[in-house]
């Protein structure tokens, strides 16, 4: 990351005019400087997408797409969202992108738009073992308003169990089958998928959301040879700005691109398709593939070293950039390690288990990612000392305890500053 000044003039600005908000900046800044940030969905943009993101851009109304937009005036937003369309399609190797969704959900509710109607058969992966929301929770859209037929992993060894996921389709035969998680540490067979959506003539559809920035850092197989259409988000390991965009098979972009405009959303965010098409530009380097594949094999060494402090990785470990740990054998549960761990400088979040006894709210595991501090360019050392780290934090209930956990947190992250 950059060591130049983080706030210039425009902050000085703010903090002026609107010393309140200024005040959370400044802490915020100092929560992620300080403490360690394991949530697997988060990242440390680089200063050049945070300058895109708090450009002038953020002025433009720009409904409509470059060259057919509603209003004047877009000449330059227009060249701004044709280097992000541009960079993604080269990067990712697709024939169709949408830059446009302001977030993975919405780019989800795009593609549930351009494929299906209400009332229509998908089947996705279970939220309780490492689904999404999107993928037919029943508090969510895709649960109200589709038939969402759910397929989880084996017992035996938590992968997908593709014989269920086949037979499921043949038995429903449904619109689209959805794959991607937001919990699940291995590889998804991509082939295999395919195989079963020709069977039942099913579109296929990625939600690549967690993983997507190991695939633009070559460090996993691809989905978009295989799919139909792959949505994602643009803010975890790819490291760009909050956002999400969609690639398709050329013979769908007409689908999608209505399905977003005018189908599902107003004007883009300028601001944050700049702040993509930076992130896309810096995923093209020597470095971010060095980077993606850092962050896979650091998520190995915290896994294990969590293993080591006697906890359980599920599935074996993890092929990915995050570890669900199973914690049982610390008699504490998800949520209460997760504020134990908080209240020691430590942020990871709950998370069920497949096949978990306790409630969604409670939870017998905890998820680390290891995207941030691979920014920030930790390695095998130190993920084995954040794997003791964790143990400590969860197995005390003393909050003296926890601050000296804290201290010794803070002293780590020093040594790999972020946003100077």
């Amino acid at each position: 990351m950059s060591t130049t000044p983080f706030y210039g003039p425009d902050f000085d600005q703010l903090a002026k005019q609107d010393p309140d908000i200024a005040r959370v900046l400044l802490r915020e800044l100092k929560r992620q400087q300080e403490n360690l940030q394991l949530i697997a969905s988060e990242n440390f943009t680089s200063p050049a997408v945070l300058a895109a993101m708090g450009s002038t851009l953020s002025n433009k109304y720009a409904e409509g797409y470059p060259g057919k937009r509603y209003y004047g005036g877009c000449e330059e937003v227009d060249v701004a969202e044709s280097i992000a369309i541009d960079r993604a399609k080269a990067l990712f190797g697709a024939e169709h992108a949408n830059v446009q969704p302001h977030s993975g959900a919405t780019a989800n509710i795009a593609v549930y738009s351009a494929f299906t109607k209400p009332g229509d058969t998908v089947l996705a992966m279970s939220l309780p073992h490492g689904g999404h929301l999107t993928h037919g929770s029943k508090v969510n859209f895709s649960g109200k308003w589709f038939n969402i037929v759910s397929y989880g992993v084996r017992q035996d060894n938590e992968l997908i169990d593709y014989d269920e996921l086949r037979d499921l389709a043949i038995a429903n035969k449904p619109k689209m089958i959805c794959s991607g998680a937001t919990a699940y540490p291995s590889l998804i067979d991509f082939e295999k998928v395919r195989q079963i959506c020709d069977e039942v003539g099913a579109i296929m559809w990625v939600d690549a959301a967690h993983f997507i920035g190991l695939v633009a850092g070559k460090a996993i197989p691809s989905p978009v040879p295989y799919a139909d259409v792959v949505s994602f988000t643009t803010h975890k390991v790819l490291r760009g700005p909050r956002g999400g965009m969609i690639l398709t098979k050329a013979e769908h972009a007409a689908a999608i691109d209505k399905a977003v405009f005018p189908g599902m959303q107003g004007g883009p965010i300028m601001s944050a398709i700049a702040g993509k098409a930076v992130a896309l530009k810096e995923c093209a380097t020597a470095e971010y593939q060095s980077y993606a594949k850092n962050v896979i094999s650091n998520a190995q060494a915290l896994a294990g070293a969590l293993e080591a402090e006697g906890m359980r990785a599920v599935s074996g470990g993890t092929q990915t950039h995050l570890g669900l740990i199973d914690i049982r054998s610390t008699g504490v549960t998800g949520k209460v390690a997760d504020e134990r761990c908080g209240a020691a400088g430590i942020v990871l979040n709950k998370n069920a288990i497949p096949y978990d006894p306790q409630t969604p709210a409670v939870t017998s595991g905890i998820r680390v990612g290891t995207a941030a501090t691979t920014t920030q360019g930790m390695g095998a050392a130190q993920m084995k000392t954040i794997g003791s780290l964790i143990a400590r934090a969860i197995k005390t209930e003393d909050a003296q305890v926890a601050a000296g956990i804290k201290s010794e947190v803070h002293a780590l992250t020093a040594q790999f500053p972020i946003y100077q």
